[in-house]
């Protein structure tokens, strides 16, 4: 993870004069520093996931509660402003959820709409999510008007909108999901009235209450029901809308300056998104579900995981931090809201960085070695089963020269091309 800091910041970063302030384990974290006074500067403004460098404010959205709020915990100790910035980021993430089950009305519930998952792909989502920020399309009842938002997609689309609106099935899955809705827009007005209140004991009473209404339409979103007969799409969709209402009680958790529930919480929730996403990989069954789902849990786990994982670092090493340290972070001035605009999507009808390196690999690879590949993101150590195939059949074969000694410099595309050429070899001996 790499830190955007303000220019000013940033040129005494490069001169020397500042750094970037680490962790006991070496982990740069989102502020600055004088390196001979030791006091702190500023904070960053943006942050910047690898491998792609490309500087991240959006993520499909499960991290944005981490960015929003600074990139970084630390902005939390600043009260005032720091709920401030909550406030407006909860309500971008009510957007996000009203988009992502929005399209659900398309996957529907069993996998006979992979026909059309190229409407409601990575590009699309990002897109409606910008439509809602400007007004240009509605929500109700949690839901985003899919008409309106693919209006002149065809009739193929068309069709399959009104069919699913008369589908049982479908319909039972839209009441759950509303009513978890509601649920989570009655939960943000409630963290609204707590973040003006001056009594900490009232403003902790009505924390409390907004908490216990996330966590019963969290219990809603993770409902069995929600993920029988639903496709591997449909399940990721449903599943990213949990882990931001889980994002969302986290954070109260740190407004409530529960450190250690908050580090164990984002922990668990780190856990819960790579396994999650291997089981759906599983049960991708076609090349039009991979396309869909290969550009959006690649973004999951090399963008929005390092900012959950950098959230926590910053948590874990803010509840060492002395009395006096805190008071010194708390009054460093915010980034101004402008500074952020580095870090926004300025052209949302470019495609997205994943989209185009899956249409890259695409051109390179197929549907098998793909899937290995999106596994091998979410979880590198699978690779190890692939290498060493590879290596024992490619000296079996007499092909040495594809068993390398240095693996590492090996990408994910050779592996798993190498290793369904002998997986298919084989099969024919």
């Amino acid at each position: 993870m790499i830190f955007v800091f303000s220019e000013v910041i940033q040129a005494g970063i490069d001169s020397g004069l500042y750094e970037v302030v680490k962790d006991k384990a070496g982990v740069a974290l989102g502020i600055a520093r004088d390196k001979i006074t030791g006091q702190f500067v500023g904070h960053a403004i943006a942050a910047v996931a690898e491998p792609f460098l490309v500087p991240v404010e959006i993520g499909l959205e499960i991290a944005q509660i981490a960015v929003e709020l600074g990139v970084g915990a630390a902005q939390m100790i600043q009260t005032h402003c720091g709920f401030q910035k909550t406030y407006k980021m909860l309500n971008q993430v009510l957007t996000t959820v009203a988009v992502l089950q929005g399209s659900t009305a398309l996957i529907g519930v069993g996998i006979g709409a992979v026909a059309v998952l190229s409407a409601i792909n990575l590009q699309q989502t990002l897109k409606w999510r910008e439509d809602v920020k400007q007004l240009r399309l509605e929500v109700k009842d949690g839901f985003i008007d899919l008409k309106q938002a693919l209006h002149g997609q065809g009739e193929e689309i068309m069709y399959r909108i009104d069919r699913m609106s008369e589908d049982i099935e479908f319909k039972h899955h839209r009441t759950i999901l509303a009513e978890s809705y509601g649920k989570f827009r009655e939960a943000v007005k409630c963290l609204n009235h707590a973040l003006k209140l001056t009594s900490v004991d009232q403003r902790n009473d009505d924390f409390n209450m907004a908490k216990g209404m996330l966590f019963n339409a969290l219990a809603n979103y993770n409902n069995p029901d929600l993920y029988h007969q639903t496709s591997a799409a449909g399940q990721l969709r449903r599943m990213e809308c949990s882990w931001l209402i889980d994002q969302t009680i986290t954070t109260i958790y740190q407004l409530q300056g529960a450190h250690e529930v908050v580090s164990a919480r984002l922990f668990d929730l780190r856990k819960k998104i790579r396994d999650s996403s291997l089981q759906i990989i599983d049960r991708c069954e076609c090349d039009n579900e991979l396309d869909f789902l290969f550009p959006e849990v690649t973004r999951i786990h090399t963008q929005d995981l390092p900012l959950l994982e950098s959230w926590q670092n910053q948590v874990d090493w803010i509840k060492d931090r002395s009395p006096s340290e805190l008071q010194e972070l708390a009054s460093l001035e915010l980034p101004a809201e402008e500074s952020s605009a580095a870090s926004e999507n300025t052209n949302p009808a470019e495609p997205p960085v994943e989209l185009s390196l899956y249409k890259t690999l695409k051109q390179k690879s197929h549907y098998d070695s793909l899937r290995d590949q999106l596994r091998f993101i979410v979880k590198p150590e699978l690779r190890q089963h692939h290498e060493s195939y590879v290596f024992q059949r490619a000296n079996a074969t007499g092909y040495p020269a594809l068993a390398p000694s240095n693996w590492q410099e090996v990408p994910d595309l050779t592996v798993a091309n190498l290793y369904h050429y002998f997986k298919q070899q084989e099969s024919y001996a």
